[in-house]
C-alpha cells in the first residue's frame, strides 16, 4: 500500500508561516534541493489544499522557477497533483485535478492503488483532516534554526494527543534538522 507522507517546514518555535503569512525564512539551499529532488523522485503524486496549491502553482509554473530550480520545477510541474477545494472554480497548473469530494474517501482510495508514495506538501488545514482520519503514514518536519515569535502554528486545531515514533533524523549544513515520524 502507498504511504501518505506529510512534509512541512517550521521555525524552532513551531510556526510554519510568520505573522504576515511570510515563508521567506525557509532555508532552502543546494543541499536541501538535493533532498527535494530525491524526495520528488520517490513519489508519484502530490496533494495540496487550496492555499498551498495556489502558492505552488504561482511559483513552479514560471520561467523563473524553471531557471532557478530546473529539476525540482520539472518534477513539480509534471507530477500528477490533486487539490482539495470547494471554492476554486478550476485549476490551471498542468497535471492537476480539482477534487471536491470527501478528503478521507479520496485519499483512502488513492492509497489502495499501486504506485509510489503520495506527498502532501504544506497544506496545514488539509493536514488537520488527514490527522483526524488517521491517514498520514509519515511526518517529515523540517525545523529551521529561527525563532519567529508569532505566526501560524503547525498543529493548531489538533485537540487530542497524537503519539509519534521518531524513525530518522537528518541534519543539513544550513542548520535545518529533518525529523521523520510515524504514527504509533
Amino acid at each position: 500500500m502507498r504511504k501518505l507522507i506529510f512534509q512541512m517546514m517550521v521555525s524552532l518555535d513551531g510556526y510554519f508561516e510568520g505573522p504576515a503569512a511570510e515563508i521567506n525564512w525557509h532555508r532552502v539551499d543546494a543541499e536541501f534541493n538535493e533532498y527535494a529532488i530525491e524526495f520528488l523522485n520517490s513519489v508519484d503524486m502530490l496533494v495540496f489544499g487550496r492555499v498551498t496549491y495556489q502558492l505552488m502553482a504561482d511559483y513552479w509554473d514560471t520561467p523563473l522557477a524553471r531557471a532557478n530550480d530546473p529539476i525540482v520545477a520539472e518534477r513539480m510541474n509534471n507530477l500528477p497533483k490533486i487539490v482539495f477545494s470547494k471554492s476554486l472554480p478550476s485549476v490551471e497548473w498542468q497535471n492537476t485535478r480539482l477534487e471536491r469530494e470527501s478528503v478521507p474517501s479520496v485519499i483512502t482510495t488513492l492509497k489502495q492503488f499501486p504506485g509510489e508514495d503520495i506527498a502532501v506538501l504544506g497544506s496545514s488545514d488539509l493536514m488537520l483532516t488527514l490527522i483526524r482520519d488517521n491517514l498520514i503514514d509519515e511526518y517529515r518536519i523540517f525545523v529551521n534554526p529561527i525563532i519567529l515569535g508569532g505566526g501560524k502554528t503547525l498543529f493548531k486545531g489538533i485537540n487530542e494527543q497524537l503519539n509519534l515514533k521518531l524513525v530518522k533524523t537528518k541534519t543539513f549544513g544550513s542548520g535545518v534538522v529533518a525529523l521523520y515520524y510515524e504514527p504509533q
